[in-house]
C-alpha cells in the first residue's frame, strides 16, 4: 500500500461523496462529469491494488491475508457498482447511491491499511 495515495483517495472520495449528497439535495441526477470523476477515482484504486499485489508477491504478509485480498478486490468493485446504480436510477436517489459508494471507499481503505500495517505470522 502507498500511504500518500491511500490518504489522497480517502480525501477525494469523501469530497466527492459530499458533492454527490449536495447534488442529491438539489434534486439533480448524475451526469457524465460525475461518472468521469468516479472513473478517475477507480484508476487511483487500481494503482493501489497493483502496488499492493506487487508487494504481496514480494513477500509482505499482512495480518489476515485473505481478508486483505477480499478488501482489495472489494475496493475495485464498489465504485463501478455505485455508478451502475446511479445511472440506472434517474432520480436524486441515483446520486445518493453514488455518494454511498464513495463513502464506502474510505472505510475499505482504512481497513486495508490497518491489516497492512500489522504483519501476519
Amino acid at each position: 500500500m502507498v500511504g500518500w495515495l491511500a490518504g489522497a483517495l480517502i480525501a477525494v472520495t469523501l469530497a466527492v461523496a459530499v458533492w454527490f449528497l449536495l447534488l442529491s439535495r438539489a434534486d439533480k441526477m448524475i451526469q457524465a462529469v460525475h461518472l468521469l470523476v468516479m472513473a478517475v477515482l477507480e484508476v487511483g484504486l487500481l494503482a493501489q491494488v497493483v502496488v499492493a499485489a506487487v508487494r504481496l508477491t514480494g513477500g509482505h504478509e499482512p495480518a489476515e491475508q485473505a481478508t486483505f485480498i477480499g478488501y482489495l478486490i472489494g475496493s475495485l468493485v464498489v465504485l463501478p457498482v455505485g455508478a451502475f446504480l446511479a445511472v440506472g436510477e434517474r432520480s436524486k436517489w441515483g446520486t445518493v447511491a453514488a455518494a454511498v459508494a464513495c463513502l464506502t471507499v474510505p472505510v475499505v481503505i482504512l481497513r486495508m491499511q490497518e491489516l497492512w500495517s500489522v504483519t501476519g505470522v
